[in-house]
């Protein structure tokens, strides 16, 4: 069984979600540069490993929020954690699914994925480096 991982919130303005999360729910909430001028912020929810920076609360998930924009979901997505993803979105397709944006790797990370359902839902697919 394949399990959600991680959640990711768009916001049309970033500092404002921050604020809101950050003083309701006491969530950490840092934002990091990414390539071509972009940036993310994770969304710490619960306690993490240090090593594997994965939650050590069973069930509890991390997650991020990042600048809506067109090429962006516009609803907040969950992330499934997939052993290939290339296999999965093959899958997706297979059973009236179909990609929004293709495996992308994220360096010492992984790769992630979005995809549409056939209910037209937006998920994300997480597959972590080895």
């Amino acid at each position: 069984m394949q399990k959600v991982v991680h959640f990711e919130i768009p916001a049309d303005d970033v500092e404002r979600a921050k604020n809101f999360y950050g003083s309701i729910f006491g969530w950490e909430l840092q934002t990091v540069p990414m390539g071509e001028g972009g940036e993310y912020t994770s969304v710490k929810t619960t306690a993490v490993d240090e090593q594997t920076q994965m939650p050590t609360d069973p069930g509890a998930i991390n997650g991020g929020m990042f600048q809506r924009d067109e090429q962006t979901p516009s609803a907040p997505v969950i992330t499934i954690d997939v052993e290939g993803i290339d296999d999965a979105l093959k899958q997706v397709e297979d059973q009236g699914g179909s990609t929004v944006i293709p495996r992308t790797p994220i360096p010492g990370m992984g790769a992630f994925a979005y995809f549409k359902d056939p209910e037209g839902n937006v998920l994300g697919l997480w597959e972590s480096t080895p």
